[in-house]
């Protein structure tokens, strides 16, 4: 046995933010396995088919979400830091803004602007640079998408100089 110090079962408390994580986790492995459960009859002559993987992930959830349960009953979570609430403006608004522009201004334009975005929330704040950067980024990515792999992704003005 340690010699450390080991809190009393009295003052441990079950942690409320894991208990609504597990409950969530819960939530979303029933939703898959009750979906999955009306692809079973589709099935062919094997016992495989387009519902194994989802059985298997809404099992993995439901045993995480037990899991999380009992961590959070023991008290063994971590404290967390502080919430900061201005990355996650940054990442919103940039995903905001990429959903609006997506149709008019094309891919490379609206997805450059929310990797600025998320730059920026990750404490990267030179806009002048990122948003140049993060369109030649996208621009290669819609290039390959687009070029190589023949798929569609919602072209711009940008776009239209090159394709």
């Amino acid at each position: 046995m340690s010699k450390g110090h080991t809190p009393s079962t009295e003052t441990r408390r079950p942690d409320r933010a894991a208990l609504f994580i597990a409950v969530f986790l819960a939530a979303l492995g029933g939703l898959i396995f009750w979906d999955a459960s009306r692809l079973a009859s589709m099935g062919g002559y094997s016992g495989i088919g387009p519902a194994t993987i989802p059985f298997v992930v809404a099992g993995g959830l439901l045993v995480l979400a037990a899991w999380t349960v009992f961590e959070a009953l023991r008290g063994d979570f971590p404290a967390r830091d502080r919430q900061e609430f201005g990355p996650v403006v940054w990442i919103v608004g940039g995903l905001a803004v990429q959903m609006l522009l997506l149709k008019t201004a094309g891919f490379s334009i609206a997805t450059g602007l929310l990797f600025a975005a998320t730059a920026a929330a990750f404490g990267k704040r030179k806009l002048w640079m990122t948003i140049p950067v993060g369109i030649a980024l996208c621009l290669a990515v819609w290039l390959v998408f687009a070029g190589l792999l023949q798929l569609s992704l919602p072209a711009g003005p940008l776009e239209h100089l090159f394709w």
